[in-house]
Parts: structure tokens; sequence; C-alpha cells
């Protein structure tokens, strides 16, 4: 019987985001983003995704937000194992300088409109070097929901978790620019990932896959 994987995107992001990756040996669940409510905290909208997750003791995958998300989740079920890929495991690995912006409001003045649009920066911050990664992450940002987008910068720049679960294996890039690898604690390190790894480095991501969840059922 094979292992179920729900899988957590990005900040805005959906199944694109792990397009590439071979995930034919597992059963998979994508799942869905939902409209924030007003003032929603992290934990409640966590509760709002739980119906979503239809077998005991799963297997969370969180890529980027969707990796916190995916913490927030295991605090509220059991389950067999988190994976993180390029993400962060609770506050600490958040980059300071996001911290203090949550701490000052600054975050509440971002060109959000402009974030919805790849450019030379967003290419390089994401790590998309190639045309293709370029056109698919111009899609999946212009498809972004800028109310979701607001809200979610608001529960990373100020997210507190500091519940470390015994459960949790982190994939990291050395060349992440949107959370640095000198932030971060993982247990594999990929040189020269950057921050969309499950599209241009997606053999590398799916054999770790592979291994992690194998080593987990052994």
């Amino acid at each position: 019987m094979k292992e179920h994987l729900y899988l957590f995107s990005g900040l805005g992001a959906d199944e694109r985001a792990f397009a590439k990756l071979d995930l034919n040996a597992f059963s998979v669940t994508h799942i869905k983003w939902i409209q924030p409510i007003v003032n929603e905290n992290i934990k409640a909208y966590a509760t709002r995704l739980l119906p979503q997750i239809t077998t005991a003791n799963p297997i969370l995958v969180g890529l980027s937000f969707g990796g916190m998300m995916a913490v927030e989740v295991a605090k509220q079920i059991a389950t067999k194992q988190i994976i993180l890929i390029a993400s962060a495991k609770g506050r600490k690995e958040i980059p300071f300088y996001f911290r203090w912006s949550g701490a000052l409001g600054l975050y509440r003045f971002m060109p959000y409109s402009k974030m919805k649009k790849a450019d030379a920066v967003s290419c390089f911050l994401f790590g998309a070097k190639t045309e293709e990664d370029k056109k698919l992450l111009a899609a999946i940002l212009a498809d972004t929901d800028i109310d979701f987008l607001k809200w979610a910068i608001d529960k990373i720049v100020n997210w507190k978790n500091e519940t470390m679960h015994p459960n949790l294996t982190h994939i990291h890039g050395t060349a992440d620019q949107i959370l640095p690898y000198r932030f971060v604690q993982c247990d594999y390190p990929i040189g020269g990932g950057g921050h969309l790894m499950t599209l241009n480095r997606a053999p590398e991501i799916s054999a770790l896959l592979a291994q992690i969840v194998e080593v987990e059922k052994s």
C-alpha cells in the first residue's frame, strides 16, 4: 500500500510548485489554500485546513510557507512525519530582518501589487534561472490572491512557533535567498539549491523524499 503524502505548497502557490517531482510511489493530496478570514490567526487557519486531511497519522510535506502551515497543522493532529522543503521550523529560523519588519509593522508598507509580477529581483530571490522556471514563477505570482498574500506575510513575519516536532525532517538549499541557509538547521542540505528546488532540483528532491519516507517506514 502506498504511503499517502499531503503536500502544502508555498506562499500563494499551488500544486504547480510540485509538478516536476516524481511522486509516483505515493498517493498524493495537494492541500488547497482557502481564503483567510479577517484577522484570523495561523492556528485557526490551520484548523480550517484539517478537513482536507482524511487519513490517520498523515505524512505532511510543506514547501516554504506551506512548511510553516504543516508545522501548525501538526500541533493539532498526530502525524507520522513532517517534511519541510525550503522552509522554517520555528521563529528562530525566520530571518531577523523579517522578524524586525513584523515587530515594527514595516511589512504593511510592502508593494504587494508589484510582488505579483515576476521581474529580475523576484527571479533572483526564488532562484528561477531558466526561461521555463521564470514563466512558471510569473504565472504562479500572477495567480496569487493579494488578500491571501497580505495575510500570509503577516503570519510569516510574526510567527512565534517554538514547538519542535521530533518527527520532522528538513530539506534546505544552501543558496536559498528568501530563507537563507545560514539561519536554519536542516537535515539534508542541497548544495546550490534555491527556493524553487522542487522545480529545478526535482530529481534530487524526489529521491530524498523517497529515502526519507522509506527510512521512516523501516
